[in-house]
């Protein structure tokens, strides 16, 4: 078997895993917080998205990866890990918190999806050998990072009245 239907299969199978997680164990943990501790949470696993910088050390990944995708993704990732962090440290200043945690998940959703493009373009599934050790961020991490996102981001919008409202505790099991 190629490795292109290997590594699609394993993409899309690293979505319905991540998403079962996140209906079962992630999405009642954050609706029982309150919103700054769920965006803070959230924030804390993007912090860690320098991880990405690993696509454009020789010896992590091939010496033959597409440079095009190589550097556009761990750039991308790097700055969406900055303003993450910058979210962290800026907790008690509300303003400045709220405008990093809107930023980082628009810079980090625009990423991920600018990634999936570049990835098509380059023919990245069938080359997918040459990510070496750095074959499991697409594969276990990017779900993750996009599946985390698109709950800040519905966090983000949701108007605080409703948040405020919703079950915690064995009232959101029953």
């Amino acid at each position: 078997m190629s490795t292109e239907p290997i590594f699609q299969a394993q993409l899309i199978l690293g979505y319905v895993a991540w998403l079962l997680c996140l209906g079962a164990y992630i999405l009642p943990w954050l609706k029982s917080m309150d919103r700054i501790e769920a965006h803070r949470a959230i924030a804390t696993l993007h912090s860690f998205r320098f991880f990405g910088l690993a696509f454009m050390v020789p010896g992590v990944v091939s010496r033959s990866r597409p440079d095009s995708f190589a550097t556009f993704a761990a750039y991308g990732d790097f700055v969406t890990g900055l303003l993450a962090l910058a979210a962290l440290l800026t907790i008690k200043i509300r303003p400045a918190f709220w405008l990093f945690v809107a930023a980082f998940n628009v810079v980090g959703t625009a990423d991920l999806v600018l990634d999936y493009y570049h990835a098509i373009q380059v023919g990245l599934p069938a080359r997918a050998g040459e990510l070496g050790a750095a074959y499991a961020i697409p594969i276990l991490y990017v779900p993750l990072l996009m599946i985390t996102h698109g709950v800040a981001l519905y966090l983000l919008v949701r108007s605080p009245a409703k948040a405020a409202h919703l079950p915690t505790g064995d009232a959101a099991t029953s």
